[in-house]
């Protein structure tokens, strides 16, 4: 098994430690970041997430399988930058304003960090101003809104407007447990998913990738 392989059964394992320091054995023997990156960490991340999705692992597999990839892209990551590989859009995630619930939310984050994208986390109880404002000044290509509560998801509607009200051509999806493809529908949003892994699905189709 080549040191790419071993790096990604080592992350779907949550082996953090040994996921590191393979990140640095192949930086050592001259392998590419971006290799390392797609082939290593992603690989092994995007197999978790199919996993996910068809309940041949549960959260907290895959949360332990995105602290090895975070432990990875410690490393990686500037090399990544020198080397000049972009991710491939940047993502904007939050808990709409009145919702303090973040699980959901963080295992969107995960998972689309995972599929190569930068995440910008605005946390819980956000406002659609601030949705509005990160999207801007990162240069988001998605915004991604969550909900775990039926009085709060109609928060998401405002959102939605005032991100169109803005003039920003950020696509946007929804999620959360009362959300539905209906309610995505009603407020006019680009897209729902159902789960964590879906959403990063998602959000390569939104982008276009």
């Amino acid at each position: 098994m080549g040191i790419l392989e071993q790096m990604s059964e080592s992350l779907m394992k949550g082996k953090a430690k040994d996921v590191a320091a393979l990140v640095e054995q192949a930086l050592k023997e001259g392998q590419k970041p971006g290799d390392i990156l797609n082939k290593g960490l992603l690989s092994g991340m995007s197999i978790i997430g199919e996993r996910f999705k068809k309940n041949e692992v549960y959260v907290p597999e895959v949360l332990i399988a995105a602290r090895a990839m975070k432990a990875g892209m410690a490393i990686l990551q500037p090399k990544l930058t020198s080397a000049g590989v972009q991710p491939i859009g940047i993502a904007v995630i939050g808990t709409v304003k009145g919702d303090l619930h973040d699980i959901g939310k963080n295992l969107v984050c995960m998972m689309l960090e995972g599929a190569g994208l930068k995440v910008v986390d605005i946390g819980i109880d956000a406002s659609p101003e601030k949705f509005v404002e990160a999207a801007k000044s990162s240069n988001a290509a998605v915004i991604g809104i969550s909900a775990l509560l039926t009085t709060t998801m109609t928060n998401m509607k405002a959102v939605v407007d005032a991100v169109k009200a803005s003039g920003i051509k950020t696509k946007i999806m929804i999620g959360g447990a009362p959300v539905t493809q209906a309610f995505c529908d009603e407020i006019k949003a680009d897209g729902y998913a159902a789960d964590a892994a879906s959403a990063a699905d998602l959000a390569k189709k939104l982008m276009g990738v």
